[in-house]
């Protein structure tokens, strides 16, 4: 089961009740995180809004598909609108097994070819957002050391306040500050860290249960070294479709549409 897909990737849960008395670690809370119940596979219509430093916006439409290989995931997303990024696709293949690099791919119509995302490309921002290409894939728990801060309250759920810093140095990010509710094990505000100080917030909002799983239909990335801000906006979920195997392909991105 996977974390936050950005890009994907959507955040659902389901609902898991906590247990008197418990002392977990800071470890065990982010596996009980990437252990949560997201269907087998899933589907959304996304609407993207691009926000500048002056307040003007762009937006974007396209579809997700997602689908889970045990404790793989691949995932596929294809723009609609507006004209300028129609028929742009995203594959991404992603590994549990943290020796193993996940595998993403980019097709641009304009080039009407595939462009591989490499290693030294996953901290690039996906299509003009403030999410990284990293950030909409999922994570091994362990590529990170995680400790429990404290308990707290948020937006009216109690909440672990779980601090990760990333075993590699070269990585993007120093640390990262999740705020994961209890009642669902779902992280609703993430901060992150680099050299310098705090670079970004998620917030994640609008939770609902579809097909019996817990859905987050709203993400609201603010990159405060950008002065820029991205939101996503999730329409028309759905779990368990029995996805095709053969829509999580580079001819399927090649198409520019789902077929």
């Amino acid at each position: 089961m996977k974390k936050i897909q950005l890009i994907c990737a959507i955040l659902a849960l389901t609902i898991v009740i906590p247990i008197a008395g418990e002392n977990l670690t800071g470890r065990e809370i982010m596996v009980r995180v990437d252990d949560r119940e997201d269907g087998d596979d899933r589907t959304s219509e996304l609407e993207m809004t691009l926000i500048n430093k002056r307040g003007a916006t762009r937006e974007r439409k396209m579809k997700s598909f997602g689908k889970d290989y045990g404790d793989d995931t691949k995932q596929v997303m294809v723009f609609l609108s507006p004209a300028d990024v129609s028929g742009v696709g995203y594959l991404s293949w992603e590994y549990e097994d943290e020796s193993k690099d996940d595998d993403r791919w980019l097709y641009m119509p304009a080039l009407r070819k595939v462009r591989r995302i490499s290693g030294s490309s996953s901290n690039d921002y996906f299509m003009g957002s403030d999410f990284t290409y990293d950030d909409m894939g999922d994570r091994n728990v362990d590529e990170d050391t995680h400790t429990l801060l404290r308990e707290e309250e948020r937006d009216g759920h109690l909440c672990w306040v779980v601090e990760s810093i990333p075993k590699d140095s070269s990585d993007m990010y120093r640390k990262k500050v999740f705020w994961i509710r209890k009642d669902i094990d779902m992280t609703i505000r993430c901060e992150y860290y680099d050299e310098i100080g705090l670079m970004k917030t998620l917030t994640v909002s609008d939770i609902r249960e579809i097909d019996g799983i817990w859905t987050a239909h709203e993400m609201f990335m603010d990159n405060f070294r950008e002065k820029h801000q991205t939101k996503l906006t999730f329409e028309k979920v759905s779990h368990n479709q029995g996805l095709k195997d053969n829509l999580f392909t580079v001819t399927t991105i090649e198409r520019g549409r789902i077929k």
